[in-house]
């Protein structure tokens, strides 16, 4: 069979470029030995998840801490799973996270020199390499229609034996000559399927850059690489572009590793040298007593529009990760509470080799400490973002008086502060709790211990007094003159010795003046608040808070 004339037959020159000279057209990449190049390569699907982050996490820790480069490429060989917008959600998914691409598809930048980053942009590239397979046998057309391999499959699953296209079951293999282009005289539609030279009876030890060494089976399918439209297949396209792109290291999860097997043939048969793989555990979670893989189906925390709509704190979402991903960064991170995270020494030897547990109360407690550390400027900034895409009407309106939310956050948050409050783990929380400061969103619950007519005498009264250009000391000196008028203990002791013989003390009496103006019994400096407010509405809050005698 002339070889040369049956891939110029199936793949036609037209503008195809001779595939040694790509090597001129994508050379090596000038950077530092052992400097790692990465890549994040997804599917337009539109949903990005949080397995996606944990992976673009690790791919961008890898190429930065070794100096190296972290790409995006997209890999849209499926057209009919591909939805609009999808390559930006994704860019804006993870650059929310702050993890950003040094190059790649729908990013500008100066390194942009291994594209196109679409691998439908790339077509002619695996097309040329595809006809090299062919002129040297590495490759056949298969004329299959989908009934025969439905067929094919249903017999093999009948059977109990590996389905797909090997040995006797790959029918269009050992086709003549006269076979083929009478197929194609005919107007047969075709792909581009590998011979693979592989066997399942031989093993061999591969070297995983997380797992360690694993024996895997030599490859015996003949999988498709180019389909009838001329688009390669993700396992054609991946080899090429890692190669001309001079990925280094690809992190993947180890749903990947019953395709390695095809990939190591398909960069032999190239003549490439493969990257280095390293297959991440899927990340798994706690059901009652056992654990199983997270669910897009059953667990909405996968999801990454979750951490958004609920407000968590990006950093923290990105820290407790790293604690995922390396067991060491914990204690590193508790060493260094207020280090940059990207200090860290990340390591892909330290990832775990068995199913990672996500635990969302750790990732809980990440958040509250990394929220606590945010300034007055900084907490606005968090909340307002999180207001403008997921909050009220109500909500814009009062963050857009930042000045007003600023006073508010420094004495509710402890923000900027020495006393910081710990227990804010995501935006929706710190702004539902200053409602009280806004008339509009104020929906009190006061409920009082002591009877009506001391509660408004004391309301009243203070109502009277109150000046808020009064400091604390002035402040709780009228409440407890106030207080001690109506039958209020002002002294501890006194109360402490006697009980019976008083209202109360002069903390139950602040806790009513704090009701009324907050609408519960618990709150930061109540002095503060009321200064917030201003004197109108605090006296107002106050003369509001009386009961119906």
């Amino acid at each position: 069979m002339d070889l040369n004339k049956l891939a110029n037959a199936l793949i036609p020159d037209g503008d195809l470029i001779a595939p040694e000279e790509y090597e001129n057209i994508f050379p090596a990449r000038d950077v530092a030995k052992g400097a790692e190049v990465t890549r994040l390569a997804p599917s337009p699907t539109g949903f990005i998840h949080l397995g996606n982050l944990y992976s673009a996490l690790a791919d961008e820790r890898a190429a930065h801490t070794s100096g190296g480069v972290f790409y995006l490429r997209i890999e849209d060989t499926d057209e009919k799973r591909k939805v609009e917008g999808a390559v930006e959600s994704v860019i804006r998914s993870l650059k929310y996270f702050g993890i950003k691409f040094d190059e790649g598809a729908e990013i500008d930048s100066p390194l942009n020199k291994y594209g196109p980053y679409y691998q439908r942009q790339r077509a002619k590239i695996y097309r040329s390499f595809a006809k090299k397979l062919l002129s040297q046998g590495r490759a056949y057309p298969c004329f299959c229609t989908a009934e025969e391999l439905d067929e094919t499959r249903a017999k093999q699953t009948e059977n109990k034996e590996t389905t797909g296209y090997y040995g006797v079951y790959a029918k269009c293999r050992n086709l003549s000559e006269e076979e083929i282009y009478k197929n194609l005289q005919a107007g047969k539609p075709f792909v581009i399927r590998l011979k693979s030279q592989g066997s399942i009876e031989n093993k061999r030890v591969f070297r995983d850059a997380i797992k360690g060494e694993i024996t895997v089976t030599e490859n015996d399918q003949d999988v498709v690489i180019l389909k009838s439209d001329g688009i390669p297949t993700y396992h054609f396209a991946h080899a090429i572009d890692d190669h001309f792109m001079h990925t280094t290291l690809v992190i993947r999860g180890e749903e990947w590793l019953s395709s390695l097997p095809v990939h190591l043939e398909l960069h032999e048969v190239l003549g490439f040298k493969p990257p280095r793989y390293a297959h991440t555990c899927s990340l798994m979670k706690m059901d009652g007593d056992t654990k199983r893989k997270l669910s897009k189906r059953k667990d909405p925390e996968l999801s990454l529009d979750y951490y958004r709509k609920a407000g968590y704190y990006p950093l923290a979402v990105v820290k407790y990760l790293m604690t995922v991903l390396n067991s060491n960064f914990e204690e590193w991170y508790l060493k260094n509470p207020d280090g940059d995270y990207r200090d860290f020494k990340f390591k892909i030897d330290k990832m775990g080799k068995s199913g990672a547990l996500f635990d969302l109360d750790k990732l809980n407690d990440v958040s509250r400490n990394e929220i606590s550390k945010l300034t007055p400027e900084e907490c606005y900034a968090f909340l307002k973002e999180w207001v403008d895409e997921f909050g009220t009407d109500t909500d814009r309106e009062h963050f857009s008086d930042k000045e007003y939310i600023l006073k508010i956050l420094a004495l509710v948050m402890g923000a900027g502060g020495k006393k910081k409050r710990k227990d804010i783990e995501r935006a929706e929380q710190g702004v539902r709790i200053i409602d009280y400061f806004f008339d509009d969103s104020f929906k009190p619950e006061r409920v009082y211990r002591s009877d009506a007519q001391t509660v408004n005498a004391l309301l009243e009264s203070f109502a009277e007094v109150y000046d808020p250009a009064d400091d604390n000391q002035i402040w709780f000196s009228k409440v407890k003159e106030v207080a001690g008028k109506l039958g209020f203990a002002v002294d501890n002791a006194a109360y402490k010795a006697d009980p019976e013989a008083f209202k109360g003390n002069v903390s139950d009496a602040a806790e009513i003046l704090r009701i009324a103006v907050t609408g519960g019994p618990n709150s930061p400096d109540l002095c503060t608040i009321m200064g917030i407010l201003g004197k109108d509405r605090a006296v107002r809050r106050l003369l509001d808070g009386r009961l119906n005698a």
